[in-house]
């Protein structure tokens, strides 16, 4: 089975870039299973039911997101009713789910979207929120993904090598640069530290330049504006044995 991750798409030139590429690399590389992260995809940030549903029409199968989960009213009815999932580690009866199970050409999949806690929100622990849902499932779900919204390349790899045999791949989002350090971990987990952005290239994460270089030299607070030009889909294709459910393989896309 191959599992196609999408990174955080940006704004809605990164969406409209994903609209335009997906189906060639679906096509191209033999995908199973697509997720991408949607958390930056609305103007200032989170999500829409209108953008949902046009990542749903591209084959998109789930839609993660992390620390800007909440930022437009109607997340709430995408996270009750659709495949929308926003970090496990948000407290007790925060509306939504962490995890989804989704059946896809023969086996159950899992998808565990987490949020890390360094300079990020004071949440609760993504070490004991992942493990603990992992116990509750493993014995119904035959490949199970974690996408690890989290800051620290530290905090990402300690997640990953902590999830090590138990979590079949588990990515890392948030940081929006693709790192170059894909691996199949001892235990057998396939871990990446960040699959990157989908977005415009000749940006700063998405954002107009100047704007953001003002923000590190005057420390004055500025409103976004998203940047134009040409864009790139950035994401990781994870290659899973279908006889162990184990990863044997793990693809980077620049696109």
């Amino acid at each position: 089975m191959n599992i196609l991750a999408i990174g955080d798409i940006v704004g809605n030139f990164g969406v409209d870039y994903t609209a335009a590429k997906i189906e060639k690399i679906i096509s191209g590389h033999n995908i199973d299973f697509v997720i991408a992260n949607g958390e930056n995809t609305a103007v200032g940030n989170g999500i829409t039911k209108d953008i949902a549903q046009k990542l749903f029409s591209l084959g998109i199968d789930v839609i993660t997101l992390g620390n800007h989960a909440f930022s437009k009213k109607d997340v709430v009815n995408l996270l009750l009713n659709m495949s929308v999932i926003r970090p496990i580690n948000y407290p007790e009866r925060t509306v939504g789910e962490g995890c989804v199970v989704k059946q896809k050409n023969g086996k159950k999949i899992a998808v565990i979207n987490a949020m890390g806690r360094f300079n990020l929100l004071n949440i609760d622990c993504p070490f004991r929120a992942c493990m603990r849902k992992i116990r509750q499932i493993k014995d119904e779900c035959d490949i199970i993904i974690v996408d690890f919204h989290a800051e620290a390349t530290s905090e990402k790899a300690a997640l990953a090598n902590y999830l090590d045999s138990f979590a079949t791949v588990v990515y890392g989002t948030h940081t929006h640069v693709q790192t170059a350090d894909e691996r199949i971990l001892p235990g057998g987990t396939g871990f990446i530290t960040d699959i990157g952005m989908t977005g415009v290239v000749d940006s700063i994460l998405g954002v107009k330049k100047d704007i953001i270089i003002r923000r590190f030299m005057t420390q004055m607070p500025e409103r976004f504006s998203l940047a134009d030009g040409k864009c790139q889909l950035c994401g990781a294709i994870f290659k899973i044995d279908d006889n162990n459910n184990k990863c044997y393989e793990i693809i980077r896309i620049r696109e």
